[in-house]
């Protein structure tokens, strides 16, 4: 650890007090019956940990017990009141669940849950995204996975330690995607386990019942009322504020333009690029509203909340996009894994690449050219991205090589992956 200050430092290394326990746990009995969920680090109710512990939670499948441990009290305060089962992870039930769950579903890693306590279980990284970026190992940018010497290997040691190991399972969304988990995850073809993401089975059917197509999907599980009832059945008020004002929007005519970009040193210059008064007479003249949730991590944040323009809607970082996501008409995609998700729903696509040639040469590699996996209608300014937006709105010229993307990273695009998965996971836990 390098950055910080001197309390994060001192809690960085005084983690390692904790090995004891990470020992003893591998001791513990594990019960094949607890399923154990957590998301972000411990901090967020969000990703495909969510979508896949609320389906087993209104499925009831016998033989799972589905409970989610969270290190954000607010989290726990939001999942009691809907009445599920959710512990705060440092609680006396907590850490026994925790020592007790033969199962760790996450969407970075075990510490998303306890890493201390995870010793012995089965571990199953959701993941939470299937982009174009090279990450973890493949990633040459990153210090924890390629340190530079010895100094770097020892500062990153506690970091490599609760991070991903070569025993776990990881979930790919098609065949290309396995072969580049393997190598990103360091990690055996046998540990990689294809099928869909369940944040995109939740998004598919919000956007099928925004369209009025859930008729099945309502037969199907009646005493759910529709499978959306099934992802959405909790939301945290903000998030139902979210979708309640978007609803709203296009009930009144506007379309909505997503705007979700990725966390890096390059996007600063946003503001250099964009005017948001012209930009926002823009949006209301054309009767837009432009959505935008940062990364948790972007530098942005500050500047983006004290917009108050009309038609630019800035949505807070920790909020689950996935509730809302089926909702909106277009996306402004930059390098965001939320790019090949959207392309599930093959609506318009801006491809906004204002700092290009800087994120490709101090960020990350790419694993195929971004031509090639995001073949939308391009934007490098303000002025490109107003006339690149009307454009793709009027006609959406770009579906048949964005069907050829959409393949090679999706297997599935049918709303099943969940159910499916199930399945895959209780083979795996029963063949332990």
């Amino acid at each position: 650890m390098t950055g910080g200050t001197i309390k994060e430092k001192i809690k960085y290394w005084l983690q390692l007090l904790l090995l004891p326990i990470y020992w003893f746990s591998f001791l513990m009995p594990r019960d094949k019956h607890i399923w154990l969920f957590g998301s972000t680090f411990g901090r967020r109710f969000a990703d495909n940990p969510r979508y896949f512990y609320l389906y087993l939670c209104t499925h009831k499948e016998e033989g799972i017990r589905p409970i989610w441990i969270s290190h954000n009290k607010k989290v726990v305060e939001l999942i009691q009141a809907a009445g599920k089962e959710v512990y705060y992870y440092k609680s006396l039930k907590g850490i026994w669940y925790s020592l007790r769950g033969a199962v760790y579903m996450f969407d970075n890693y075990s510490k998303d849950i306890n890493f201390w306590t995870s010793g012995g279980a089965l571990k199953f990284n959701l993941w939470h995204g299937t982009g174009n970026k090279k990450a973890n190992h493949d990633n040459l940018f990153d210090r924890v996975r390629h340190p530079r010497n010895l100094w770097e290997r020892f500062l990153t040691f506690p970091r490599r330690l609760s991070d991903e190991k070569p025993s776990h399972y990881t979930l790919a969304t098609s065949e290309p995607l396995a072969q580049i988990s393997m190598s990103v995850f360091n990690a055996p073809y046998s540990h990689m386990v294809i099928d869909g993401y369940p944040r995109n089975d939740a998004m598919l059917c919000v956007a099928r019942q925004d369209e009025q197509q859930c008729e099945e999907l309502e037969q199907e599980y009646k005493q759910q009322n529709d499978e959306r009832q099934c992802f959405m059945q909790i939301m945290s008020r903000e998030e139902c504020a979210i979708c309640e004002k978007i609803k709203a929007w296009k009930k009144a005519g506007y379309r909505i333009d997503f705007y979700m970009p990725t966390f890096r040193d390059s996007e600063k210059d946003f503001f250099q690029v964009m005017d948001l008064q012209i930009f926002n007479e823009f949006l209301v003249q054309n009767q837009i509203i432009f959505v935008v949730k940062l990364h948790p991590k972007s530098k942005l944040k500050k500047e983006f909340a004290q917009i108050t323009y009309s038609n630019i809607y800035n949505i807070d970082g920790e909020n689950d996009p996935y509730t809302f996501m089926g909702y909106v008409d277009m996306l402004t995609a930059d390098y965001s894994s939320v790019y090949s998700d959207f392309m599930l729903l093959d609506r318009p696509v801006v491809a906004f690449h204002y700092d290009y040639e800087k994120y490709h040469g101090n960020t990350r590699d790419e694993y195929v050219p971004f031509d090639e996996y995001m073949p939308e209608r391009k934007a490098a300014t303000m002025e490109e991205l107003m006339t690149a937006t009307l454009e793709v709105l009027e006609s959406d010229r770009h579906k048949e090589k964005r069907s050829v993307s959409r393949r090679r990273m999706f297997k599935y695009n049918d709303a099943e992956s969940t159910k499916r998965l199930v399945g895959k996971v209780k083979e795996l836990v029963h063949a332990v």
